[in-house]
């Protein structure tokens, strides 16, 4: 299990735009939640050993925030040709097993991954309401086979500060996870030499 960091895209970057299939077969855009009091934008997959281990507290997570007003969206950018176990008809199976109520979206070009310089599953990037940068980083301590609980307790209190209306703390812990099965790795990641 090759471990890859978060590329910790600057702070106040604007959110990039996307458009994608969700699993339900509707379109989602970033225009899409506008109303929002913020969006947290979830690179995952339904195969890597990282979102395994945090996929029941993921579900219950993206669901709170959900119902608490924040925007939340899981975009698989996985190349499904290798890794068939990633394809869209595979995510409806997952979502529904995980309980995913958030958008799971398929990023078939990797356009947006690389858009959004996500380097792994999990890779976490939320924004405000204005969809400004103000947290990228882990989901917490845990890690598989560490025997740390995992309670999201990083993100949480990101995405409570922006339900607030807070500014979000810069001590921000980098997520780890598999690294984005690429095409055509873009040219800030390097492949599995980016290991942490």
């Amino acid at each position: 299990m090759v471990k890859t960091a978060s590329t910790m895209l600057q702070l106040g970057t604007k959110a990039p735009e996307f458009s994608l299939p969700n699993i339900d077969g509707s379109i989602v855009s970033l225009a899409d939640f506008t109303d929002r009091k913020g969006l947290l934008v979830v690179f995952m997959c339904n195969h890597c050993p990282f979102i395994k281990h945090l996929r029941k507290e993921l579900a219950e997570f993206g669901n709170e925030f959900l119902e608490k007003g924040l925007g939340v969206v899981g975009i698989s950018s996985n190349d499904v040709a290798n890794y068939p176990d990633d394809s869209p008809e595979k995510m409806v199976e997952e979502a529904a097993d995980a309980g995913y109520r958030f958008p799971y979206l398929y990023d078939e070009s990797q356009a947006v991954a690389k858009a959004y310089k996500a380097a792994c599953t999990p890779d976490f990037f939320l924004f405000d309401g204005d969809m400004t940068l103000v947290y990228r980083g882990q989901f917490d301590d845990s890690r598989p086979g560490n025997g740390i609980p995992v309670t999201g307790a990083d993100l949480r209190a990101a995405c409570e500060q922006v339900l607030a209306g807070e500014p979000v703390s810069v001590e921000q812990k980098p997520s780890i996870g598999c690294n984005i099965k690429w095409i055509d790795a873009p040219e800030y990641f390097t492949g599995e030499s980016a290991v942490v």
